[in-house]
């Protein structure tokens, strides 16, 4: 069959490499694609926001299949216009997407279900939202309620930052996703990522993780969209994901069915555990990134099955062929990020790095300029391992970075250090 992947990031790059093993796919198609995407799939030049501009490249060009990667398309209704043209889609409707678009909306499910999160309130004035601020106490979380690509969210240890960031969000920093703003009860513990797949009513988990979202090692400085992650997350026991199931998931995907929005594909339930049980920290509507990377690497060429069983309606039963293994990747990013950041330098020494079902180095913002591949991102490169341990995994991704000459590049060098 024929498959197109929308995007063009290190997430895209782990979903393409995984579907392009299994035999079911005859031609992969990855919009816009970047450097290290165009070596396994043709690259092309899309409008992945424009719904009508994907359904006409897909009849162009006699797409099967179609696999949205980031939230932007799913919120602006790219799956919606698919459906409606009769071409198989990966990815929620815009309705759906809200429980990521909008953490209004979140929090709103959240209530009607019963589903345990942290005590919120929504404002639209940053006079009253300062107010309450001031008489709930630090720390304190702030959130942009729209849309922010990861930085619509500070954890605020003192009344004074969380009122700065009130006011800057109400100012436009976030442009009209911070029109409002959601302020949260801050729950102490220690945060995972839950995946599941969902086709509207059958719910089918395939897999947990941990990122590392501070820029700096211990966790420390601002949040970024991710600096690595591993596979599985210990914090997740099986007993905390069947709390998390029953609790959380299963009963807001009845919720989502009962309003008429049927909730249809992968539901990433960013969670904070903390005495054996977990609550939901806000829920994403794509794989994870760079979560993403670690799962793909661990799941291999039954993705590609899976996502088609999602899409077709027929998950029930399903279920992940997980080995007994560990996954680690490491983001290198340009010098500055998360801040200002110079594009345009060039990565040496990636192709003498193995390739295979245990090494892959996924590309998150990289450009071909004149045969050299050139940082064109904050986080550019996604430095991936799988082994029989996480230490072993840690092992052999650090050494596929010592092996990177990249100057203008840097990374973390405790990834992993909370599981091990």
């Amino acid at each position: 069959m024929n498959i197109l992947v929308l995007g063009g990031g290190g997430r895209e790059h782990a979903l393409a490499w995984a579907i392009a093993q299994n035999p079911k796919c005859d031609r992969l198609i990855v919009a816009p694609g970047n450097a290290g995407i165009a070596a396994l799939a043709e690259c092309a030049e899309l409008d992945i926001l424009d719904g009508a501009a994907a359904v006409d490249f897909c009849v162009a060009r006699a797409v099967d299949f179609v696999v949205i990667g980031p939230e932007a398309p799913l919120a602006a209704g790219v799956a919606d216009a698919l459906d409606a043209a009769g071409i198989l889609c990966f990815g929620p409707s815009a309705a759906a997407a809200q429980l990521e678009a909008s953490k209004t909306f979140t929090k709103e499910i959240c209530d009607a279900c019963g589903a345990p999160t942290a005590a919120w309130a929504r404002f639209t004035d940053a006079g009253a939202a300062a107010a309450y601020i001031r008489a709930q106490g630090a720390p304190i979380v702030v959130k942009a309620d729209g849309l922010a690509a990861g930085k619509g969210v500070v954890v605020a240890t003192s009344v004074e930052e969380a009122v700065a960031a009130v006011e800057e969000m109400f100012a436009g920093s976030l442009g009209s996703a911070g029109a409002s703003v959601v302020i949260e009860e801050f729950m102490a513990g220690e945060e995972a990522s839950f995946f599941v797949l969902c086709d509207g009513t059958a719910v089918v988990p395939v897999g947990t993780a941990q990122d590392h979202k501070r820029v700096g090692e211990g966790d420390t400085g601002p949040n970024t969209g991710g600096m690595g992650a591993y596979s599985p997350a210990p914090v997740l026991t099986p007993a905390i994901q069947a709390q998390a199931l029953e609790e959380i998931i299963r009963p807001t995907v009845a919720e989502m069915a009962r309003r008429g929005m049927p909730y249809k594909g992968v539901l990433y339930a960013g969670l904070m555990i903390e005495g054996g049980r977990a609550r939901l920290v806000e829920y994403n509507v794509r794989f994870g990134d760079p979560e993403a990377q670690v799962l793909m690497m661990r799941m291999g060429a039954q993705v590609l099955d899976l996502l088609l069983a999602c899409a077709e309606g027929r998950l029930e039963g399903a279920e992940v062929n997980w080995a007994a293994d560990h996954a680690l990747t490491v983001v290198m990013a340009a010098e500055g990020y998360p801040g200002a950041y110079a594009k345009g330098s060039e990565i040496r020494g990636l192709e003498a790095l193995p390739e295979d079902s245990a090494h892959m180095v996924f590309h998150a913002g990289t450009a071909l300029r004149g045969g050299r591949i050139t940082a064109n991102g904050g986080r550019v490169l996604n430095v991936t391992a799988r082994a029989a341990s996480l230490a072993d995994a840690r092992t052999e991704a650090y050494a596929m970075i010592d092996a990177i000459d990249w100057p203008e590049g840097f990374c973390r060098r405790d990834i992993g250090w909370r599981a091990l």
